[in-house]
């Protein structure tokens, strides 16, 4: 019974899509590799790291960040090379600088808008958009219109 439950368990975890022949035999490059492709989006699959996607694309891309490290590079320039080739969309936890920097701020500074004019509005109790009193031409017309209906 006990095996039956381990088996279960060890097939319901994400299985990673590295294939033998990308494995590294050094144990800690490889570790470092799974940890830099961890962090990297698969082209094709969007939200899915280079690491748990069968595509090709992410294939290279994990082949070319074992290549960088076993040329020497660190895990920053190994990321900055993948940045530079394939921009910073590769990237599953973008980076809150330059134009980004926008899109990061953005969002609660449109919420923050967005509620100070709903207080506003609150505040007024809805005044500003209340009809106009009707004139005692437009009053005349509208008791003819009823009277004329009943």
């Amino acid at each position: 019974m006990r095996s039956v439950l381990l088996a279960l368990m060890l097939l319901s975890a994400p299985a990673a899509a590295l294939e033998p022949n990308e494995l590294l035999e050094d144990s800690a490059l490889e570790a470092r590799a799974r940890d830099i492709s961890q962090g990297l989006r698969c082209l094709v699959c969007r939200n899915e790291s280079i690491d748990e996607s069968n595509a090709a694309l992410a294939r290279d891309m994990r082949l070319v960040v074992r290549e960088r490290l076993l040329a020497g590079d660190s895990d920053a320039a190994v990321v900055a090379y993948i940045v530079d080739r394939y921009g910073e969309y590769a990237l599953l936890r973008p980076r809150a600088t330059g134009s980004n920097l926008i899109l990061w701020i953005a969002g609660p500074v449109m919420l923050i808008l967005a509620g100070g004019l709903a207080f506003g509005y609150l505040r007024r109790g809805g005044a500003a958009l209340a009809p106009d009193p009707l004139s005692s031409d437009e009053e005349a017309r509208l008791r003819r219109l009823l009277d004329d209906e009943g």
